[in-house]
């Protein structure tokens, strides 16, 4: 369920999970991802914890911090999970080098700038 109350918490398993997919992918080149199957399957499943951590925050959160393509996260996400014998590995490894710092940055400033308490308190009005 999407409970605005639940926001920050899962924008802190979005960066718990970026943290492990750049430690796990640091170094790699892309014939090393794709051969190494246990590593693979490792950074995958954190891709899509990223996906769905995203893809459960509030429609109020996702609105109000637009800054970052929700949308496209949990699309991803559900890119993976249901049409996993299709996923084009150049891609998921375009995103992990490139876009996962970034978001894992841009979600770390929301956890540190958000006043927590009087985010959910304001949504629990609505």
């Amino acid at each position: 369920m999407r409970e605005p109350g639940r926001d920050k918490e899962r924008l802190q398993h979005i960066v718990e999970a970026a943290d492990i997919v750049l430690e796990h992918s640091k170094g790699m080149t892309f014939e090393m991802f794709t051969s190494d199957k246990l590593r693979y399957g490792a950074i995958v499943y954190y891709t899509m914890i990223i996906g769905e951590a995203g893809y459960m925050l509030s429609r109020e959160f996702v609105e109000k911090y637009n800054e970052v393509p929700w949308g496209d996260i949990a699309g991803m996400r559900h890119h993976i999970v249901h049409g996993y014998y299709k996923v084009d590995n150049r891609v998921l490894w375009n995103i992990i080098k490139n876009d996962i710092a970034p978001l894992r940055e841009q979600v770390q400033h929301y956890l540190d700038t958000i006043d927590w308490s009087q985010w959910t308190s304001q949504q629990t009005i609505k």
